[in-house]
This record gives C-alpha cells, sequence and structure tokens, in this order.
C-alpha cells in the first residue's frame, strides 16, 4: 500500500495518543496536570479458546476531545452517540488492552502498550503483566499489529532498556516498508516526525534481529495474520484458532466500539487512509458477525472481548459475561 502526500497530511493528527506517545503529546500534557485520585486493583482476565489461554492484560487509558474525533460527522451526531453511551462530557476515552497468548507451549505477546510514556493513566501494562504472573524474561514472542506508539513502546522504555530480552520480536513486513522509507519521513508533515522518530528508537537497536510477516502467515502457534490496511499503511488483525473455535484480534479496527461499530462508516482521526479503514472496518465487523466469532479489541472497555451483533445500518459489541 501506498499513501499519496494528502493521505500522509491527514495522518498528522496522530501526534495524538496513537502517535508517539511521550510527555510533551497534547493529551499526556493534559493528564499529567490530573493525576487519578486512587489505584484499582491490578487488571487482567483470563479466558479460553479452545486449547488456547488467553490474558487480556489492562495498559490504563487516554482521554481526547469528542471535539474532531470523528472526521466525517457533524459534532452534534457524535455527541448524540457520546450520550446514549455514558461518554464524559466532550470526552473520549480510549482504553488499551494487550493480549497474551498461551499456546503450543509458547507465550506470545499480541502488542505492547505504553511503556514508560510518562502519561498518569496509561503505561499499566507490565504491573498487570507481572500481577497476572507473567515473566517478561520468559515470553516467547511479541508480536506486533502496527507501528502507533501505544503499541510499541511498552517494548523498550525510553532509557533503552529492552523490556523482553529473550522475545523473538514480528512485526508486518509492510508496516516496517513504510514507517522505516527516510523518504516519507522527509515528506511528512512535521506533526507526523515525532511518529516516524519513535518507531526508529524503538527498533533501531534490534533491527537486525526482527522477524518479519505478511497477511496470511502463521506470527504464532495457531495465529493467521490479516491484513486490514487503512488505520497504518501495514495494520494487522489475527485469527487464533484451536479446538474448533476462534478469537480474532482485531487491533485498531475501531478506537472505541461505541462509535464505530456502532457507525462503521464514521472515520477516526488516526486512520491514515479513512476510506481503506472504513473498508477494512466493515469487512471484519461483518464477518465477526456473519461468523459469530469472538473478538478480542485493543481499544474496548475492559476486558475487551465478547460477540459482534448486526444492528441496522452499523452492528453492537455484546461483551462475554464475566466469569
Amino acid at each position: 500500500m501506498s499513501l499519496n502526500r494528502r493521505q500522509i497530511i491527514a495522518g498528522a493528527s496522530l501526534t495524538t495518543w496513537a502517535l508517539a506517545q511521550n510527555s510533551t503529546s497534547p493529551i499526556a500534557s493534559a493528564q499529567a496536570q490530573s493525576a487519578p485520585a486512587f489505584q484499582q486493583a491490578p487488571s487482567f482476565y483470563r479466558y479460553k479458546i479452545g486449547d488456547a489461554t488467553i490474558t487480556a492484560i489492562h495498559d490504563g487509558y487516554g482521554e481526547t476531545n469528542l471535539e474532531n474525533f470523528v472526521r466525517n460527522a457533524p459534532l452534534e451526531d457524535v455527541r448524540k452517540i457520546a450520550e446514549q453511551e455514558f461518554f464524559p462530557k466532550d470526552k473520549v476515552r480510549i482504553t488499551f488492552t494487550q493480549v497474551v497468548i498461551e499456546s503450543g507451549g509458547k507465550i506470545t505477546l499480541v502488542d505492547t502498550g505504553n511503556g514508560d510514556s510518562g502519561a498518569p493513566t496509561a503505561g499499566r501494562f507490565m504491573a498487570n503483566f507481572k500481577a497476572a504472573g507473567f515473566d517478561p524474561a520468559k515470553v516467547d514472542r511479541v508480536v506486533i499489529s502496527h507501528f502507533h506508539g501505544d503499541h510499541i513502546n511498552g517494548l523498550r522504555l525510553k532509557s533503552g532498556t529492552a523490556q523482553f530480552p529473550n522475545a523473538e520480536i514480528v512485526v508486518p513486513e509492510p508496516e516496517w516498508a513504510f514507517w522505516m522509507d527516510d523518504g516519507k519521513m522527509a515528506q511528512a508533515p512535521e506533526g507526523m516526525k515525532g511518529a516516524f522518530n519513535n518507531v526508529r528508537r524503538v527498533f533501531a537497536p534490534i533491527a537486525k534481529d526482527l522477524k518479519f510477516y505478511k497477511s496470511g502467515d502463521e506470527v504464532a502457534p495457531n495465529l493467521i495474520a490479516q491484513a486490514a490496511f487503512g488505520h497504518t499503511p501495514g495494520h494487522m488483525t489475527f485469527v487464533l484458532s484451536s479446538a474448533s473455535q476462534s478469537l480474532m484480534l482485531v487491533s485498531d479496527i475501531t478506537n472505541h466500539p461505541g462509535l464505530f461499530v456502532r457507525k462503521p462508516d464514521w472515520a477516526v482521526m488516526f486512520d491514515m487512509d479513512a476510506e481503506m479503514a472504513r473498508q477494512s472496518r466493515r469487512r471484519v465487523l461483518d464477518m465477526l458477525a456473519t461468523e459469530r466469532m469472538q473478538v478480542a479489541f485493543y481499544h474496548a472497555p475492559f476486558p475487551a472481548t465478547g460477540h459482534i451483533l448486526k444492528d441496522g445500518d452499523g452492528f453492537r459489541l455484546q461483551p462475554v459475561q464475566w466469569s
């Protein structure tokens, strides 16, 4: 997939949560002024898909303004849906949930969260990961869906320390081709330069050891990558199959199901190619509803798993019953 300059400029809005995720970002700066007054208990949730054990790990949340969050719908329409979803007034809260898969005697982590980006309401993954009984030194493989900061910053701390020293790191070929292209970086708006630099910060020290995958590849035991381009040039989803059951990890098909599952044709500010992202979203949601496959979201209220049902011109998320 190649992006024209118009699409690259559209991606300049990625300087919020989904981008470089550092303490100078607008959301991080705002949150730093109002740190939470209390802490929850460790947040992890286990469930089974066939013979595989899935552990959802909560990494916290970020907030951004509702205004301009949806690019192609009137603000009053967005506010109406947001009110029905009980959103904070004029805000949208974006949660982060990573998935650990124990299958075939291997431990696979899909995406790594915000790391030590400095935002007070996020970066909880490692504490919750350890509370769930995992040792980062024993992770066999880390699979990355795409290169936005909230998915890759947990690989490497700001000090340069690798969080998963013994894991094989597996990344999508088309994503690497885009973000590591010096020409595309030079042409990108200033607002996107931080994202390119962040990708290099995270991956440059381990570039020679990375493993690359493409759509259709088995990236971990029983876990198949599926292209869902648009959100970024190489954005991937994954299907886990085990003992006649399946789970689809949809990565950033939606930034909040309350908006973009209900209104799949709406375009979130983070989508770099809005039309391609819309097509991917429609295709994935329709498949999930038709096949009644369980879904795991990256951005959904914890534990971020359930089923998709058709609902008029859109869809709705039916969360699984906590067990």
